[in-house]
């Protein structure tokens, strides 16, 4: 019943992510355009074709 120990090896990795910096910025860029775009087209409803009905 009395087993000798074992020794175990246990292979750690660290794992790093790169951040690419003209990446974010073109993402950013991006997002910020949608979000341009979809307040400019609120503004377009609100402005001119809300007042006709």
């Amino acid at each position: 019943m009395n087993e000798p120990h074992k020794t175990v090896e246990v292979e750690h990795k660290d794992i790093q992510q790169k951040s690419d910096s003209s990446m974010v910025a073109s993402t950013f860029i991006k997002y910020a355009a949608y979000v341009i775009i979809f307040f400019g087209f609120l503004y377009f409803l609100v402005k001119y074709v809300f007042p006709k009905f």
